[in-house]
């Protein structure tokens, strides 16, 4: 079974329902899904998943404090995570909020650990984004990340 670890902070509720959306998704693909906030979670969990999902609220254009503390911990395993699926997801309080610049900001870690990050052709291109509280717009593009995400890690890891 697939392993897939999603990690994301949340301060209103906004980042983690969307997490939690991701993982639904994850799971009608037939992923073994580990949800968990980023102040509980240990960066020696990435070792063991198949796939890692990030999903942050956008500060200043970026991910949260909370989540960056955490992936400059991962250099840890900076070389031993390559091959791994990641994606990313973010939420924001306007539209201009620079959602789309912290879901970059995500992927480019996972992208410097060497993992494989699928975008979509349809909707939020680079991952879900999210205005304010998630909508049922936002509600299938996340289902859809967890799907894609686990779908493409059992592709890799089978």
């Amino acid at each position: 079974m697939t392993k897939v670890l999603i990690v994301y902070f949340s301060r209103t509720g906004n980042t983690e329902q969307m997490a939690q959306y991701v993982a639904e998704g994850a799971k009608e693909t037939g992923g073994d899904v580990t949800l968990k906030k980023v102040a509980d979670t240990s960066v020696d969990e990435l070792k063991a998943a198949d796939a890692v999902v990030l999903g942050s609220p956008t500060y200043y254009g970026h991910s949260s404090g909370e989540m960056r503390r955490f992936l400059d911990k991962s250099i840890k395993y900076h070389g031993q995570l390559e091959g791994k699926v990641g994606g990313a997801f973010a939420s924001a309080a306007n539209i201009g909020g620079g959602n789309e610049t912290t879901v970059l900001d995500l992927l480019h870690a996972l992208l410097v650990h060497g993992m494989i990050v699928a975008g979509t052709a349809e909707g939020d291109h680079y991952g879900p984004v999210s205005i304010g509280a998630p909508d049922e717009r936002v509600k299938a593009q996340c289902r859809a990340l967890g799907e894609r995400v686990t779908a493409l890690a059992a592709k890799v890891s089978g």
